[in-house]
C-alpha cells in the first residue's frame, strides 16, 4: 500500500469514528441552534363563580367584551339582603335599650342606698336591703345584655355587608370575556361556573427546550418567536420561568416565554421558538 492510499484510509477511518459524535451533538443541539414548536396560551385564565346561590339580576358584559381588574361582571338579586341590611343597620344605630337599662340601674342603685341608710336606723329590714341588692344586680345584667345585643347587631351588620359584597362578582384580572356560562335571570348554585375571563396580552408560551440549550437560558433573556398564519411574523419574547426539573423522557426543560400581543392574536396558535438567546441590543 502506498503512502497516499494509506493516508486516505486513515482519513476515512477518522471520519467514520467522528460520525456518531457529530450525530449525537446535532441531536443534542451542540452543532446548531435549533427551534422547537409550541402553542400559545393566555397569561391569565380564570373562571368566576359565586360563593352563594341566587338569581342573576344583571350581567353588564357579553362574550368578547374587554374588562378591567376589579370590575363587576355579574350581580345576584340582592333586594332581600338590602332590606335585611337596612333593618340591621337601624338596630345597630339604636341605643334605646342600653339607655333604658342604664336608667333602670341608676334607679335601683338609688333605692339600694336609701334602704341601706334606712336599715341603719331600723326603718327598713335586712330582707328589703337584700332584695334591693338583687334588683341592682339584675339591672346590671340587663345592661350587659343590652350592650351584648347591640354588639351583635353591629356584627350582623358587618356580616350582611359581606353577603351583599359576595353577591357582586368581580374579575381579579383584566382581560376578555371568553365565555358566559349563564344568562341574566337564571338561578345559580354556589360555585357554579358563571364566566370565564382570559388575558391574552401578553401571551405565554411553554416550550420544551433541549437541556443543552436550556442551560444558556435564564429568566429575563429574550428568545425569538415566529407566528405563522397568515404570514410569518417574528417577535421577541422574554423568558419568565425555567423549570427546575427536566423531563428525562424527552431530555428537555420547560421554559415559559412571555410575548407581547398588542394585535390581540388568539391564544392557542402554533409557534416556533428559537432555542438560542437573542443578544441584548
Amino acid at each position: 500500500m502506498t503512502l497516499p492510499r494509506r493516508g486516505l484510509v486513515v482519513a476515512l477511518l477518522a471520519v467514520l469514528c467522528l460520525c456518531p459524535f457529530v450525530q449525537g451533538a446535532t441531536r443534542l443541539g451542540l452543532m446548531s441552534s435549533r427551534a422547537v414548536r409550541a402553542i400559545t396560551k393566555p397569561s391569565g385564565d380564570v373562571t368566576l363563580s359565586f360563593v352563594q346561590a341566587g338569581r342573576l339580576s344583571k350581567m353588564p358584559f357579553k362574550d368578547g367584551d374587554e374588562v378591567q381588574a376589579e370590575e363587576i361582571v355579574a350581580y345576584l338579586d340582592d333586594r332581600a339582603e338590602q332590606a335585611r341590611l337596612a333593618q340591621i343597620k337601624a338596630q345597630s344605630e339604636d341605643f334605646t335599650q342600653i339607655l333604658a337599662s342604664q336608667a333602670s340601674l341608676a334607679q335601683k342603685q338609688v333605692d339600694l342606698r336609701k334602704l341601706t341608710n334606712a336599715a341603719q336606723v331600723f326603718a327598713a329590714t335586712e330582707l328589703e336591703v337584700e332584695h334591693a341588692r338583687l334588683d341592682v344586680r339584675i339591672a346590671e345584667l340587663s345592661l350587659d345584655l343590652a350592650r351584648f345585643e347591640h354588639d351583635q347587631a353591629v356584627r350582623q351588620l358587618h356580616e350582611s355587608g359581606i353577603r351583599l359584597y359576595e353577591m357582586q362578582l368581580k374579575t381579579p384580572i383584566s382581560g376578555i370575556v371568553a365565555q358566559s356560562h349563564v344568562e341574566k335571570g337564571e338561578s345559580v348554585n354556589s360555585l357554579d361556573e358563571v364566566m370565564r375571563i382570559v388575558k391574552t396580552d401578553p401571551l405565554w408560551i411553554d416550550a420544551s427546550i433541549p437541556i443543552v440549550q436550556a442551560a444558556l437560558i435564564k429568566p429575563g433573556v429574550q428568545l425569538n418567536v415566529t407566528f405563522y398564519p397568515p404570514d410569518p411574523i417574528r417577535v421577541r419574547g422574554r423568558v419568565i420561568y425555567v423549570a427546575a426539573v427536566a423531563d428525562a423522557a424527552s431530555n428537555t426543560v420547560t421554559v415559559r416565554i412571555e410575548v407581547p400581543n398588542p394585535s390581540k392574536r388568539p391564544a392557542g396558535e402554533h409557534v416556533q421558538v428559537q432555542c438560542a438567546p437573542v443578544p441584548a441590543e
